[in-house]
Parts: structure tokens; sequence; C-alpha cells
């Protein structure tokens, strides 16, 4: 999830091209989703 937004922060930034590639947005925002999902597990986990 850090690494997605971490990406995203990096591309808006530098205003490079690659924001406009819908692979670097698509693979970041997975990125994002994952950690979320992972991170929500973990916690499930941790709470029972």
């Amino acid at each position: 999830m850090i690494i997605g937004a971490a990406i995203l922060v990096g591309v808006f930034f530098t205003g490079s091209a690659a924001i406009n590639d819908n692979g670097v947005l698509g693979g970041s925002a997975a990125l994002i989703v994952i950690g979320l999902i992972v991170y929500i597990v973990l916690n499930k986990r941790i709470v029972d």
C-alpha cells in the first residue's frame, strides 16, 4: 500500500509522462488495494 502511494506521489511530483501511462497508474492503484486488503486481514487476525 505504501509502495503504491509512493509511486503515485513520485509520478505526480515529477510531472513525468508516466502519469499518462495506464500501466503505471493501474499497477500502483493495485498495490494500494492489495495493501489495504492485507492490512485489514492482518488486523482481524490480531484482534481475533
